[in-house]
């Protein structure tokens, strides 16, 4: 009987997990290679998407609003 909450608590755990990771690897905010690229935000621009999901957000009609550095 404990079966299915064994499996369910041990999938959570792996998607916690994993969803971590994704944002240790993908995330602009982190930057693991400091003396190549210390500033990775820099670089986006306004039409990457970085999010997980995004609700009705079209990031290519999106103009840049920042300046360059």
């Amino acid at each position: 009987q404990l079966i299915p909450l064994f499996v369910i608590i041990g999938c959570g755990g792996v998607g916690a997990g994993l969803y971590l990771m994704r944002l240790a690897m993908f995330n602009p905010d982190v930057s693991w290679d400091k003396k190549n690229n210390p500033e990775p935000w820099n670089k986006l621009s306004p039409s990457d998407q970085y999010k997980l999901y995004s609700v009705n957000m079209d990031y290519s009609r999106l103009k840049k609003d920042r300046p360059d550095f």
